[in-house]
C-alpha cells in the first residue's frame, strides 16, 4: 500500500492522481491533501479520500470548507500548509502537482523526510534544479518524473547506463498555435490559447505549450534529472503526441515510449514503479489505427520562447529562475487580459535582459530573485 501525499488536488494533475487511485483502491492510500480555493471540489474529494491532513490557499477557504465538512481534521493554509502535506508523518509518496514555484520548498522539506517525490511540477527543478539534485543525493530519495516526456525518457533509460546516452529528444505537439505564422499571432485571444489540440490541461501549462515554453522548461528539466548536457538535448514537434519522446544511445540505437496522450498514465507509472500495474482505461493504442506519425524540425525563431529557455538553461545559476518567474507573472497576466500573447515573450525576455547572473543561488536568494522578476514584469507591462 502506498501512502500518497498529494500537492494540488484539485488541479488537473491532481484529479488525475485521484483517479489512479481509485482505480485501485487496494494499492494506494491518500494521507495528505493540499487544494486551492474550490471549497466544493475540496470537500468531495475529503469525503471521499479522507486524508488525515488537508491544506487549502488561504483563511476564507478554511472557513467555508470547514462548514461543508462534519467533523474535519485540522485545515492547514498557504505555504505552511503545502509544507504540513508534503511532510505528513504517514505518507512516504508525495505528488507535486501544484503550479509555479511555490512547490520548491515543500518538495525540499519532504525530501529531509526522506520521502519519494512524484515530481510534476516543473517550475521546482527549473527554479532550484541544483539544491532539488543535492537534497535528492543527500537524503537518498528518489525524484520520479511524471510529466509524459520525461516519464518516457525515464522508461527508456531502465536497464542502460547515462553514460552510453548520446542524445534526449523531447517531443512536443505544437500547441494551440502551431500552424500559425508569428505575423499570425497578434491579436489571438485567451479562448484561442486554450483550445489545446491534444492534450487536456490547466489554463497556465496550456498557455505555455502555446508558446512553447513548457517545452522550455521541459529542457531544463529534463537537464536536472538525467544529467544530460543542453546540447545534447533536442526538441521535436511532434503532432499527434502518440510518441511522447525518444532515447539515441552511442552505438545509434533510439529508443521511445508510445501511447495516447493520456496523463493517468505516466502519473500511475511514478505511483508503481518499479512495477506496473494494470491501467483502468482499456482503449489500446492500435498503430494501424494512428495511421502516420509526423516529426517536424521545430523553429527557434517562430517558438522564441523556447530559444529564451536553452538560453537561460546554459546559463545557469540564477537565470532559469528569473525566466520561470517572469513567465508566470506574464502568463497571468494574459489570462487577466492585461497584455497581448507575444508580450509574454517580451516580458520573459526583458526580465533575463535586465538580470546579474547569480552563480550559485541558495533558497533565500532565489526566493528573492523570484519575487523582484514577478514584481519587475507587472511593473513593466503596466
Amino acid at each position: 500500500m502506498k501512502r500518497i501525499a498529494l500537492l494540488g488536488s484539485t488541479g488537473s494533475i491532481g484529479t488525475q492522481t485521484l483517479e489512479v487511485v481509485r482505480a485501485h483502491p487496494s494499492s494506494f492510500t491518500i494521507e495528505a491533501l493540499a487544494a486551492g480555493q474550490n471549497a466544493e471540489k475540496i470537500a468531495a474529494q475529503v469525503a471521499e479520500f479522507q486524508p488525515k491532513v488537508i491544506s487549502v490557499a488561504d483563511d476564507k477557504t478554511r472557513e467555508k470548507l470547514k462548514q461543508l465538512l462534519d467533523q474535519p481534521p485540522e485545515i492547514f493554509t498557504g505555504a505552511e500548509g503545502l509544507t504540513a502535506v508534503s511532510t505528513a508523518p504517514d505518507a512516504d509518496f508525495v505528488m507535486n502537482a501544484v503550479i509555479g514555484s511555490v512547490g520548491l520548498a515543500p518538495t525540499l522539506e519532504a525530501m529531509k523526510c526522506g520521502k519519494t517525490i512524484g515530481i510534476a511540477n516543473k517550475e521546482t527543478l527549473v527554479t532550484a534544479g541544483h539544491l532539488v539534485m543535492e537534497a535528492a543525493r543527500t537524503y537518498n530519495v528518489d525524484l520520479l518524473p511524471v510529466d509524459s516526456e520525461h516519464s518516457a525518457i525515464f522508461q527508456c533509460l531502465q536497464g542502460s547506463s547515462a553514460s552510453d546516452v548520446s542524445r534526449l529528444i523531447l517531443t512536443a505537439s505544437g500547441g494551440t498555435f502551431r500552424d500559425k505564422a508569428r505575423a499570425d499571432l497578434e491579436g489571438v485571444t485567451v479562448e484561442d490559447a486554450l483550445k489545446h489540440p491534444n492534450w487536456s490541461m490547466g489554463a497556465k501549462i496550456t498557455i505555455d505549450s502555446a508558446t512553447m515554453m513548457n517545452k522550455g522548461l521541459e529542457v531544463i528539466e529534463a537537464h536536472w534529472l538525467f544529467d544530460i548536457p543542453y546540447d545534447q538535448i533536442d526538441v521535436v514537434l511532434h503532432r499527434e503526441s502518440i510518441v511522447h519522446s525518444f532515447v539515441e544511445y552511442k552505438d545509434g540505437s533510439m529508443i521511445c515510449e508510445l501511447g495516447h496522450p493520456d496523463m493517468r498514465q505516466p502519473i500511475q507509472y511514478a505511483l508503481t514503479y518499479p512495477k506496473r500495474l494494470e491501467f483502468a482505461e482499456k482503449k489500446k493504442l492500435n498503430l494501424w489505427e494512428t495511421g502516420a506519425l509526423h516529426f517536424e524540425k521545430m523553429d527557434q525563431h517562430r517558438f522564441h520562447a523556447l530559444k529564451l529557455a536553452y538560453d537561460a538553461g546554459r546559463e545557469g545559476g540564477s537565470m532559469p529562475t528569473v525566466l520561470n518567474a517572469a513567465n508566470e507573472a506574464a502568463v497571468a497576466m494574459f489570462l487577466d487580459g492585461r497584455i497581448s500573447f507575444l508580450a509574454i515573450e517580451e516580458a520573459i525576455e526583458a526580465a533575463l535582459n535586465r538580470h546579474e547572473r547569480i552563480t550559485a543561488p541558495d533558497l533565500a536568494t532565489i526566493q528573492a530573485v523570484d519575487e523582484e522578476t514577478r514584481a519587475y514584469v507587472n511593473r513593466l507591462m503596466k
